[in-house]
């Protein structure tokens, strides 16, 4: 059955003349585990013919003049192996640009998946309010109406996922664990919204800093403890249009938690809070405040 053939780099190829008696040719399909394998002779085309390899058998060696090419036809893909997911579109964002403004058609939503980003509104006379700043796992852009409700800036370099309106509303319906997280991003901003009313509305300026510095130590762990670290790695003025003061009295504040021993500035935009109950009581208007005023 293999008289006639040859091994070629690993494979069996058939050699057959043609039926013309012309210049011999070979024009085969060749099987191995890698794939499926087409062989063809730079000569007259001859009719085809299969080789299989069976175990100790070694056909004749060939002559060299003979000479072919294959193109191995890949197998498709199985269906167990991973896909990319749909819509997942990766974006990359420098130092304090602009992701999307205010009125803005609302067509995406994003996603942080690095870096630090600012949310704010704009009044006509170009002063802003800072709403807040989102970390990786936040959600940015949904809106309720066509149009964006606030900016977004970069605060360090930023990278997001982006996913259309019409793709979220889909995995929406068919994901309850989505929908879940969503409701606690809800409720979960809800309450900083009231926190951040009773901020603006009532508190000094050492007990807003102590809040928020005790804010932004909860989301690197729920329960902060003494000496705790925290990076902060937006401005002074953007800590300023936060919490509603400027940029002088919040530096005031900073040094007023200094030298009372409550956190230490640290290099690389890093602060280390010293003693949180104090800072804790220091916010809720506690026995701390007359002392740091």
């Amino acid at each position: 059955m293999h008289k006639g053939f040859y091994r070629h780099k690993g494979f069996y190829v058939g050699r057959r003349p043609n039926s013309s008696g012309g210049p011999t040719g070979a024009n085969v399909l060749l099987r191995n585990d890698d794939g499926l394998v087409q062989a063809r002779h730079n000569g007259s085309p001859p009719d085809d013919a299969i080789a299989r390899h069976r175990p100790g058998h070694r056909p004749p060696p060939q002559p060299r003049h003979f000479r072919c090419r294959a193109r191995v036809l890949r197998r498709p893909r199985r269906s167990g192996q991973p896909v990319r997911p749909l819509g997942d579109e990766a974006s990359a964002y420098s130092r304090d640009q602009v992701i999307f403004s205010e009125g803005d058609p609302a067509s995406s939503v994003r996603i942080v998946t690095s870096g630090m980003v600012r949310i704010l509104r704009m009044m006509a006379d170009g002063r802003r309010q800072i709403v807040g700043f989102l970390q990786p796992g936040d959600m940015l852009g949904l809106a309720l109406g066509g149009t964006y409700l606030y900016s977004a800036e970069a605060v360090t370099p930023v990278t997001l996922r982006r996913l259309s309106r019409t793709q979220f509303d889909t995995l929406l319906e068919r994901d309850p664990e989505l929908r879940l997280r969503l409701l606690a991003a809800t409720a979960t901003e809800l309450q900083v919204a009231q926190e951040q009313m009773l901020l603006l509305g009532r508190k000094t300026a050492p007990e807003r800093l102590a809040s928020f510095l005790l804010r932004q130590a909860r989301r690197v762990t729920p329960e902060p403890q003494d000496h705790c670290r925290i990076p902060l790695p937006m401005t002074r003025t953007d800590i300023a249009d936060f919490l509603g003061l400027t940029m002088e009295t919040v530096s005031r504040a900073f040094t007023k938690l200094k030298t009372t021993r409550l956190i230490r500035l640290l290099p690389d935009q890093m602060v280390e809070l010293v003693d949180v109950e104090a800072l804790i009581d220091l916010s809720e208007g506690g026995g701390r405040s007359g002392l740091v005023q």
